[in-house]
């Protein structure tokens, strides 16, 4: 790897008449996140010019979203992100649902570290003046990235857990969301595994069917979120990926930020999980789904 060497050649690819889509594509899916990193700050000082300025003169649309997610460091992407879903025209639940169940506590503090030094105002403050009542608490908890990350399960606790939450929905009229949240986005994971099949047990139905009839809109939503990233995080992507591209139109901003912020981490996982969920292989949804260097650049992420 020559980062002055990837530097010219994508120099090469903007310079002059036309634009070679194809080099940058190439170039930039070749590489990994800190070696792009490293790219960027070669460009700048033998070239003299910012790279992520000239991508986004030369290209437009879903594919220069792509390719400058590419170029952005991985936590600054998320803030970006976030600060999108907050401030942008109308609020993006999903996406800020998406990130802060999935995130783990040392990316989640690197997030809020940065989105402070970043935009001056807090990542809670944000959310608080942007969302309302319980979705808003269980967002506010999953944004401080304190959940037990140990691997002991309280045998006791977990019985106890699991009765808590069958008296605070299934057996109560009207359901205790408190109870919910405190459980669901505090206790380590492992913990809640058990805590899952203990109420399995008790309430003869699956945690997630309870929340669904207990719950509804963002609440319910961001809950199940949680448990999906508990149980498996590959299939919870699967199936957000899946969710953007099925039925009328492409909810690209999904797709976009899924395919590269997961890129590096656990994509094959997820291909695996997307191909055993729905019959079919991300590589032939995304290939019917979208068109152009957009579509070519996406299955370069995807792989397989």
């Amino acid at each position: 790897f020559s980062a002055e060497q990837e530097a010219q050649a994508l120099r090469k690819a903007m310079k002059g008449f036309g634009t070679d889509e194809d080099a940058i594509i190439e170039t930039l899916t070749n590489l990994n996140a800190s070696q792009r990193q490293q790219v960027l700050i070669t460009y700048k000082s033998t070239i003299g010019r910012d790279l992520i300025d000239d991508l986004k003169s030369e290209l437009s649309g879903n594919f220069e979203k792509v390719i400058v997610g590419l170029m952005t460091p991985t936590t600054m992407y998320d803030v970006h992100e976030l600060r999108r879903a907050l401030k942008g025209a109308g609020t993006d639940e999903g996406c800020l649902i998406e990130i802060l169940a999935s995130r783990t506590n040392g990316e989640i503090r690197h997030i809020n570290e940065n989105y402070r030094l970043q935009y001056g105002s807090s990542l809670e403050e944000d959310i608080v003046s942007d969302t309302s009542s319980m979705f808003r608490r269980v967002l506010v908890s999953l944004s401080t990235g304190n959940r037990d990350e140990g691997t002991f399960v309280d045998e006791a606790l977990a019985q106890q857990d699991a009765q808590c939450l069958y008296e605070a929905g299934e057996k109560k009229w009207g359901t205790d969301e408190v109870q919910f949240m405190s459980i669901l986005c505090t206790r380590n994971r492992c913990h809640l595994l058990r805590v899952f099949d203990v109420y399995r047990a008790i309430a003869n139905k699956d945690i997630t069917e309870s929340i669904k009839s207990e719950m509804s809109g963002d609440l319910e939503d961001a809950l199940l979120a949680v448990v999906k990233c508990l149980r498996n995080k590959p299939a919870y992507f699967a199936e957000r990926l899946y969710k953007s591209m099925k039925g009328l139109g492409t909810d690209d901003s999904t797709l976009i930020r899924v395919m590269v912020s997961r890129s590096e981490i656990d994509m094959p996982y997820i291909r695996r999980e997307f191909l055993s969920m729905y019959g079919k292989s991300l590589h032939s949804f995304i290939k019917g789904d979208c068109s152009g260097d957009y579509r070519k650049v996406l299955l370069r992420l995807c792989g397989g």
